[in-house]
């Protein structure tokens, strides 16, 4: 199988193409700068705006799996959020009219979205069906809507292109936890090592996560079932509190101490950090209704499991091998 991952220089898409390309698979990466990546991926420059020779990649593909889009790891600032909104809604564009112009477009194409855009909740979780759409919650910082019309006009970029023959689905994606350098399990993690990974504001604000390892076997599946179309939640069945997620980090690492932090005091660690409180203080309480109903079956539902092996993994200096993935029930359609 061919598939085409534009965006796929960052920590997501390191993920992805080094399990698919370690399962046989041809694997090309589009980004906007050459970049050494693993042998057997082939590299092409695209700007993620226009149409270019890049698109010949994607006639007669058999997937395109698109993740393009500037990091949501920086400040908040007017600037930053539009060329989050920017990055996102071009690309997306972009891939669609490459689509629409191809001889032969590829049967199915898996295109990035974010968990954040459900709304703030505590009270109850969200899944595909009875989800609510956030940006009308009260009593949250106003910035915090744009995040939400970032993923609606995400998502709504998909489908403005005509393309009767290729299915679509948007990946309403929880953060994705792996060992390797630089991702949020990384900085957790680092946190919790140091003694400062202890609850935020209370903690009580929810988290959802996916292990590495279960977003590419949701991917795959998303990849080969062809009656599966539309939004679907790629987050574990069991996400947590703030406070219980870096318990269970601290224990995974040995039963560090955990001082805990205020609003203002997380507002300081953010801008130390150069990214938002929005991404610590913002209650994503989000289960995968769509992939439990296709019968997938998740290797690490829970987060205290989850965490031993992503840290052993950490320590076994295994992060950047790709990622073992076992078979699982639900992989084909019906009838195929």
């Amino acid at each position: 199988m061919k598939v085409v991952i534009p965006g796929g220089t960052g920590q997501v898409g390191g993920i992805l193409r080094r399990a698919l390309l370690a399962s046989g698979h041809e694997v090309v990466v589009l980004s906007r700068s050459p970049q050494q990546l693993e042998g057997g991926v082939r590299h092409v420059v695209w700007d993620g705006r226009t149409v270019g020779e890049w698109a010949r990649e994607l006639d007669g593909a058999d997937a395109v799996v698109n993740l393009a889009g500037r990091t949501v790891s920086c400040r908040y600032t007017e600037k930053n959020l539009r060329q989050m909104m920017d990055s996102r809604v071009d690309s997306t564009r972009a891939v669609g009219r490459a689509l629409e112009a191809a001889a032969a477009p590829p049967p199915v194409w898996l295109q990035m979205s974010t968990a954040t855009i459900y709304a703030d909740r505590r009270d109850g979780a969200h899944d595909e069906a009875t989800g609510v759409i956030g940006g009308h919650e009260r009593g949250v910082p106003d910035y915090w809507e744009y995040s939400v019309r970032i993923a609606r006009a995400w998502e709504a970029a998909q489908q403005e292109a005509d393309l009767p023959h290729t299915r679509r689905v948007a990946l309403r994606a929880a953060m994705v936890m792996s060992p390797d350098r630089g991702g949020v399990f990384d900085v957790m993690s680092w946190m919790a090592r140091l003694g400062v990974g202890g609850p935020v504001a209370g903690g009580g604000q929810y988290v959802s996560w996916i292990h590495d390892a279960d977003f590419v076997r949701a991917v795959l599946l998303l990849l080969e079932r062809d009656d599966l179309a539309g939004p679907v939640n790629l987050a574990a069945p069991g996400p947590v509190t703030q406070r219980e997620l870096m318990r269970g980090l601290r224990r995974a690492w040995g039963g560090r101490p955990g001082l805990p932090a205020t609003a203002w005091m997380a507002e300081l660690g953010a801008l130390a950090l150069r990214t938002d409180t929005e991404l610590l203080l913002k209650s994503r309480r989000v289960v995968p209704g769509r992939l439990l109903e296709a019968g997938f079956e998740f290797e690490h539902p829970t987060w205290d499991e989850a965490a031993r092996d992503l840290v052993s993994r950490r320590r076994g200096r295994g992060a950047t091998e790709p990622v073992p993935v076992l078979g699982q029930k639900g992989g084909a359609a019906p009838g195929s």
